[in-house]
């Protein structure tokens, strides 16, 4: 597994991160055993960098990552991990709160969870418009400063606020949503980020399963269908998207999922994709993806099947478009 670093200041990682979150939340029903097996299988290929959320099923996968990682050597891996979304009993989503010792309190139960007595990057999952982000990165800063976190990461802002986090600390990288289908990060995001030296940890590298090749609607507990990008009239045209990719694919002795996660890889040794394989048979797809070999002719031919702004819908929901630092 070929490593790349989190900027300038970041730690070094693999080329392809681990993306947890479906194994305990959001995509319908989950095996445990073949999600630690996956997270095992992972770990044995090379992957070192493993993203998580605390409110993810409401701590359920950073417990899921504690019984998987145990026993593995602590600076074999890094441990992303997203905090400050509230949730209620039923799932329910209850805003962001990104208050210093909301922060603090977040990362004591994180620990706890995970097991382990640091987390190599810590970031919001949102902005808390009623918090400045140099208030919730000072207070992180303070956490760094005390060992408890390694590195101070972000998710899913603007440039501006980008800048005004870096001001206050180095910031490791930005994670945020980056495929064939979500490229609104290239206008402004993207170069501030080289501008300052910072990564990009890309999620959602297979548009949430759309272009996987593979996904099919009706699975029960599974929230793809309340997002305008997967309901009917938006679906179909996505899909027909996806087909013009296939073609593209199979031409090349690739699977469709294999090209996307490559598209991304491609856009530069700051970027590192990550995978959300819930299964090892997932898992083995994706990892020959993370060595591009992508020439300017197949990356033009991938673009031509799929154009940056050729999806229909957004990529959350309306009441979620406006957490968001940038659109689809």
């Amino acid at each position: 597994m070929k490593t790349r670093t989190l900027g300038r200041t970041g730690p070094t990682v693999s080329a392809l991160g681990l993306g947890a979150m479906g194994m305990s939340d959001a995509y319908g029903p989950t095996d445990r055993a073949e999600s630690v097996a996956t997270v095992h299988a992972a770990l044995d290929a090379g992957v070192t960098l493993i993203d998580t959320g605390d409110f993810y099923a409401m701590g359920h996968n950073e417990l899921l990552l504690a019984e998987a990682l145990r026993g593995r050597d602590r600076d074999s891996y890094a441990l992303s991990v997203k905090f400050g979304m509230l949730r209620g009993p039923g799932h329910e989503f209850g805003g962001p709160d990104n208050r210093p010792e909301a922060v603090k309190n977040f990362l004591a139960y994180s620990l706890t969870r995970l097991g382990t007595d640091h987390v190599d990057v810590y970031r919001p999952a949102r902005l808390d418009p009623t918090v400045p982000i140099e208030d919730t990165v000072g207070a992180i800063k303070e956490m760094v400063e005390a060992g408890h976190v390694r590195h101070i990461g972000l998710s899913e802002v603007d440039a501006a606020t980008v800048r005004r986090a870096h001001a206050v600390h180095p910031i490791s990288d930005l994670q945020i949503e980056y495929s064939l289908l979500s490229r609104a990060v290239e206008a402004d995001v993207l170069p501030t980020l080289r501008e300052l030296g910072i990564g990009l940890t890309a999620y959602g590298v297979l548009g949430r399963g759309l272009l996987s090749g593979t996904w099919t609607p009706g699975r029960p507990g599974d929230h793809r269908g309340t997002t305008p990008r997967f309901s009917a009239g938006n679906v179909e045209h996505n899909l027909a998207l996806v087909e013009a990719l296939r073609r593209v694919a199979e031409a090349k002795g690739r699977t469709v999922a294999q090209l996307a996660i490559a598209w991304v890889a491609a856009r530069g040794a700051d970027v590192v994709p990550l995978v959300g394989a819930r299964t090892r048979d997932r898992l083995a797809e994706a990892l020959p993806a993370v060595d591009p070999h992508l020439t300017a002719d197949d990356l033009a031919e991938i673009e031509g099947a799929v154009p940056a702004g050729s999806a229909r819908g957004d990529r959350y929901p309306t009441a979620h478009m406006a957490n968001l630092g940038v659109g689809n």
